[in-house]
This record gives C-alpha cells, sequence and structure tokens, in this order.
C-alpha cells in the first residue's frame, strides 16, 4: 500500500519534451492560483523556460515560489523545483536530443521524490519517445521507466475518461510481436493488476472486467484464429478461480461499436490501438493515462508532444488539468484504504 499521504496532496510535475505543449498546458492549468486551494503543485524545471513560454504566447506568468530543496516547499502556492543549471534554446515544434535529455532531466528529479514519498503522485507532461532515449533511458516511454524504477512486477497502461477504463495486455511494441507477447499468464498477470487497481484505486468493490479478442469476430470459433480458444478464455477461466469477475472475449468492434462496454467497470484490450482507439474517441482532450499496478501514483494527458501546434497557444489544458485531479482521488482512496486496513488490524490485535 502507499505511503502515508500528506494533509494536503503533493502533486509532482514533470516538463515532458521542452519544444512541444507540455509547459504552456502546465502554465494554462496553473495560471488559476486558485487551483492551489486542491492541491500542492511541484513542477520540475527552470523558470527561464516558463518565462520563455508566457512571454512568446501572452500568457500569465506564474508566481512561482522557486525552490532547490523540498523543505521550502509552500503548500498553497505553485513551487518550481530547479532540476537544472543550463540556459537552453527553445525550438518550439521540433524534435531535438537536447529537449530529451532535459525532459528527462525533469522526470528523474521528480521520481526520485516520487519514490521516497516525499510527493504524493506525479502527473507527466508529453515527452517525444525518440528524443528522450539516451542510456540512462532506454526505455519505450514513462510506462516502462516508471515501472523499473518502483521495481514492480508489471505494470498496466489504463485509459480513462467518464465512458471507461480500458488497459492493454500489449503497449508500446510493433503490431507484429503482439501475438508473440501473448500469453494466458501476461494476460492473467495483467487482469489482475485491473482487478486490483479498480478495488483499491477506484474503489469498485467487485469489478467486473471485459476481455477482447486479439482476432476478427474474436476468432469466429477458430475460423479466424485460435488464440482466443488456446489463450485467452483459458486466462479468463484461471482469473474466475481467485474470484475476478471476467468476461469475453468480445469481439471489439462490435464491443466498442455498441453500448456494451458501459455494462463493464473495466475492459482489458489485447493491443495499444485496440485499446487507445476507443478511447480516445471517447474523450480525447479530457482523458487521462494512468499506470496501476505501481506502489506509487502517476498519471498524463491523453495526448502527445502535438509538435504541430507547439508555441502557438493553441493547446488545450483540460486532459492535463484533468491528470491532475485524477491523481489526488486515487492518492485520498489509497489513503483511505490504508487507514481502513490499518484500523482493522489494530482491532484485530487488541481483539488476540
Amino acid at each position: 500500500m502507499n505511503k502515508k499521504v500528506h494533509d494536503k496532496v503533493k502533486v509532482g510535475i514533470s516538463v515532458g519534451d521542452l519544444n512541444g505543449i507540455g509547459i504552456e498546458i502546465i502554465l494554462k492549468t496553473l495560471e488559476d492560483n486558485r487551483i492551489n486551494e486542491l492541491f500542492t503543485p511541484i513542477v520540475f524545471g527552470t523558470k527561464s523556460i516558463f518565462q520563455h513560454y508566457a512571454k512568446s504566447m501572452n500568457l500569465n506568468p506564474i508566481n512561482w515560489n522557486v525552490i532547490d530543496s523540498m523543505d521550502q516547499v509552500k503548500p498553497n502556492q505553485s513551487n518550481l523545483f530547479t532540476s537544472w543549471e543550463s540556459n537552453i534554446e527553445i525550438k518550439e515544434g521540433e524534435e531535438s536530443i537536447e529537449s530529451g535529455k532535459y525532459a528527462f532531466k525533469s522526470l528523474e528529479k521528480a521520481s526520485s521524490f516520487l519514490k521516497t514519498g516525499e510527493i504524493d503522485a506525479l502527473v507527466t507532461a508529453p515527452i517525444n519517445k525518440k528524443a528522450i532515449q539516451s542510456s540512462d533511458f532506454e526505455f519505450p516511454g514513462h510506462t516502462e521507466y516508471l515501472e523499473h524504477l518502483d521495481g514492480a512486477d508489471g505494470s498496466l497502461m489504463l485509459m480513462m475518461s467518464d465512458s471507461a477504463k480500458i488497459g492493454v495486455v500489449t503497449g508500446h511494441i510493433p503490431l507484429s510481436e503482439v501475438k508473440t507477447k501473448l500469453t494466458t499468464d501476461e494476460i492473467l498477470k495483467k487482469l489482475t493488476i485491473l482487478n486490483k487497481s479498480l478495488k483499491e484505486d477506484f474503489g469498485i468493490r467487485k469489478p467486473k472486467i471485459a476481455i477482447m479478442g486479439v482476432n476478427p469476430h474474436a476468432g469466429d470459433n477458430g475460423l479466424l484464429g485460435k488464440e482466443e480458444q488456446e489463450i485467452i478464455s483459458p486466462a479468463i477461466n484461471q482469473a474466475k478461480t481467485i474470484n475476478i469477475l471476467a468476461f469475453g472475449p468480445f469481439a471489439a468492434d462490435g464491443f466498442f461499436g455498441s453500448s456494451t462496454y458501459t455494462k463493464y467497470d473495466g475492459i482489458l484490450a489485447m493491443y495499444h490501438d485496440q485499446g487507445l482507439i476507443p478511447a480516445k474517441s471517447f474523450s480525447f482532450g479530457h482523458g487521462v493515462n494512468y499506470t496501476a499496478g505501481l506502489s506509487f501514483v502517476r498519471t498524463s494527458p491523453d495526448h502527445g508532444t502535438a509538435f504541430d501546434i507547439a508555441g502557438k497557444g493553441e493547446a488545450y489544458e483540460n486532459s492535463f488539468r484533468t491528470a491532475i485531479y485524477t491523481a489526488i482521488e486515487i492518492v485520498k482512496n489509497r489513503g483511505q484504504l490504508a487507514e481502513l486496513e490499518e484500523g482493522a488490524l489494530k482491532v484485530n490485535k487488541s481483539r488476540n
């Protein structure tokens, strides 16, 4: 269970790729300081990059509390943790190794405090997955990096909106590799993570989970592929033996094309686009990406760096703001569960 939550939730924010829309959406999210009544934001970057974007797009500057240690955090103000000293040339909309380098510096610094519990949650602005690659970051994306940092035995990319919570068994891998990665054990592992998260992070007592097939028409009884019969159905049957309410496999087109998806608390898709296309169709620009299965809380917006509109003042911050609200909700849910478990433990001890 997560570490003890601070009285006022501390949310760390990594700035993402400096040439993308990350700085813009952070500025737009924090410009109304009334948001600081809900949580304590701690942004990991430098004042100069925020000044650059605020000036170039005529945005309201933030009244930052600039710090270089966590004991300087002010709970009712936007805090900016100075994470490097270098002056960086911003080139809006351009992919560059330098912007990727500083995206990692921000992520690394924020993650270090996340792991020690000095911040309660991490919200990540978008990175460019190619630009950030280095000897220090050899991962397909945030999800895999944070799973490695946590030492977790697996995690789950969960795309969330008011319409659905959709996880994927295989994430950032080529489509040609999907079937080689799909095993009964792997599906059961992701299903277990999803079930646990729905209970502990979202307070759903007995979640109902729908499982997608991988082939057209869910294999059509083996005519269009046997993975449903030989790999997916056995995972569903095993899940039922450990009290997970799993159903399927369903043909994804009919499942998402009708209202069937509304009958389930969680959905497990087999590969990236099978899950993310409906997820983003439901709520692009408002949805949240959550990394389930970790000991700490991490969310992000449902979009990327959007280089095509970077620096133009056209980016919408709705998804980023919702990612913050979602992180706060999950932190509080975990904290309440920890208190209940602690109380139950004390009662049991007193009886013995």
